[in-house]
């Protein structure tokens, strides 16, 4: 409901302005939030392809938060009238901007660039509003991806886990030879990012899609919603002391240096893997999380482009979203980023092995059932039952909440979210 209210809020206000963003010619202010090392190589490509075409980018770059923090500037500037030209918006918050009727219809460029024919359906339905594009999508992120740091299990005598009882057991070696087993950020959207996970390992992808995509309040209090609590509680007895709070990428670094295990973490870690020069099957592997081999929980970046006045303002909005489609970009920006091209009919050759495995089964999993948005990543579901799940995981990570009433109280707090 609170999210409901901001934008019948903001409506008012943007409605009066019709935006008045402020643009120098042929400029476009990009709200984003790719700040760490990998994230901010990739974005700079797109940049410099920007520049080429006589355009300038002025960065309004938010950190934090997996994106919580650049909504919550995103919103403040748009209570004022005026948002940026253009803002990484994604999964049904585009909608919500779209009815407020403030983006840019870009029907145009998806036309001439033949947009439904090399998107996804899946992807491209979140894109439009009313069968319109409001927005342009940049890639595709797997999340459900476990990093490890092959010495690490190495020096311990531990082997690779497929299995919950294989995980905890390498857990237990590694820690007994001194090195932390997780590397772990304790902030609410990386809790969230493990949790969610940890649904589709315990349940299957049926009861991912029943809670994580449904809300099923009868499935989000099961005996199997404990179970998963009950293996949530157990990881965090193999992370280190300073995880609260650390960044996500800080918790990468962990893995990298040697200094921990493993790290639940979608495929954007990769990017900082890149960045350090470490090579896949080499310096560090890239497993599923144990028991989600046959599913692909996703996460698609995207922009959407609010209205502007200004002609040459709207020109460079249009070759901002010609360009992030482009084979070019598609290609620079995922190598860097660790993500995969969302654009269909890209060569792999660029890719590395990890990035070609995502590829197959983002491929595989969209014919089986095993393809599934993301709810920690703003994919699945409303932002106000996001919103009350995410309180719910992050209360019962930081306290002694039994298992059993975590899964009462997430039924009860999304019922709530829901009305």
């Amino acid at each position: 409901m609170r999210g409901k209210r901001f934008f019948r809020g903001v409506a008012i206000v943007l409605a009066i302005c019709v935006v008045t963003t402020a643009a120098w010619a042929g400029e476009v202010e990009v709200l984003h939030w790719w700040t760490s090392g990998g994230e901010a190589a990739a974005v700079q490509q797109l940049q410099k392809m920007l520049k080429t075409e006589g355009h300038t980018w002025k960065d309004f770059a938010v950190a934090g938060g997996a994106g919580a923090n650049a909504m919550t500037a995103l919103k403040s500037r748009a209570v004022s009238g005026n948002p940026p030209t253009a803002a990484q918006v994604k999964g049904p918050q585009i909608q919500e901007w779209a009815d407020l009727g403030v983006l840019t219809n870009l029907d145009d460029v998806a036309k001439a660039e033949s947009w439904d024919k090399l998107v996804p359906k899946v992807v491209a339905d979140i894109m439009k509003s009313d069968g319109q594009w409001v927005a342009v999508p940049v890639n595709v992120h797997r999340i459900n991806w476990m990093w490890c740091n092959p010495m690490v299990f190495k020096k311990a005598g531990a082997q690779y886990p497929e299995t919950w009882d294989e995980f905890f057991a390498a857990c237990e070696k590694i820690q007994k030879a001194g090195m932390i087993p997780v590397a772990f950020g304790g902030q609410p959207w990386q809790e969230a990012t493990a949790w969610e996970s940890i649904v589709s390992g315990v349940g299957g992808p049926e009861f991912y899609m029943q809670t994580m995509v449904q809300a099923d309040e009868k499935a989000l209090a099961s005996s199997k919603m404990v179970e998963v609590f009950e293996i949530f509680r157990k990881i965090k007895k193999y992370t280190d002391r300073n995880a609260p709070g650390r960044d996500w990428n800080l918790a990468t670094a962990m893995v990298i240096k040697g200094e921990a295990g493993m790290q639940f973490m979608g495929d954007w870690a990769k990017g900082e893997f890149t960045a350090a020069g470490k090579v896949p099957g080499q310096d560090y592997d890239a497993l599923t999380v144990p028991g989600t081999g046959n599913a692909f929980l996703f996460n698609v970046d995207s922009f959407i482009m609010f209205e502007v006045k200004d002609g040459d303002a709207q020109k460079a909005q249009k070759a901002m979203a010609r360009l992030v489609l482009s084979p070019d970009f598609q290609v620079v920006f995922n190598v860097n980023k660790g993500s995969i091209p969302v654009r269909s009919g890209i060569s792999e050759e660029p890719f590395d092995a990890v990035a070609v495995q995502s590829m197959e089964d983002f491929a595989a999993t969209a014919k089986t059932g095993g393809l599934m948005p993301s709810m920690a990543h703003e994919m699945a579901v409303s932002p106000a039952v996001r919103g009350a799940m995410f309180d719910v995981v992050t209360n019962f990570y930081n306290s002694d909440m039994s298992p059993q009433d975590a899964a009462q109280k997430l039924a009860a707090a999304v019922s709530e979210a829901k009305m």
